[in-house]
């Protein structure tokens, strides 16, 4: 696994006040997108993007619930295949993570899948194929 975090994903609740927060308080620059539904913001090593907290957690596969806590934060690690992914994920495993969503098609038109660390962190293991986050 490269090591970098592409992506940051905050799940948010109120996603036009979040947009507002980052992009006219803290003047971060927004990559424009056709999707009035997710905000990304390229950032110096790193991209942020905004989702709202619910459909973060429907797309890891638990709820905003969950027993074990769902921090309404998920880090990303983006690769140039789709079957990089699904070594990462491998990778990832093996050293002990649980593999919480295997990799599939999803909805956006990339690959992905998500895995926890052993301290309950959820990650994205992603290949996107609009956007380089390599």
């Amino acid at each position: 696994m490269k090591p970098k975090i592409s992506l940051i994903t905050l799940g948010v609740k109120h996603l036009a006040r979040a947009i507002h927060f980052y992009r006219d308080g803290l003047g971060l620059p927004e990559h424009e997108t056709d999707s009035d539904e997710v905000a990304f913001f390229k950032l110096e090593g790193t991209w942020l993007s905004l989702f709202p907290r619910e459909a973060l957690a429907e797309d890891i596969g638990i709820t905003d619930d969950t027993p074990d806590g769902f921090s309404g934060i998920t880090l990303a690690h983006n690769v140039a295949s789709q079957d990089a992914v699904d070594k990462v994920l491998e990778q990832a495993v093996a050293a002990g993570a649980e593999l919480i969503k295997p990799a599939e098609s999803v909805f956006w038109g990339g690959y992905s899948g998500y895995f926890r660390d052993p301290e309950g962190h959820y990650w994205e293991v992603a290949y996107n194929p609009f956007m380089d986050l390599t």
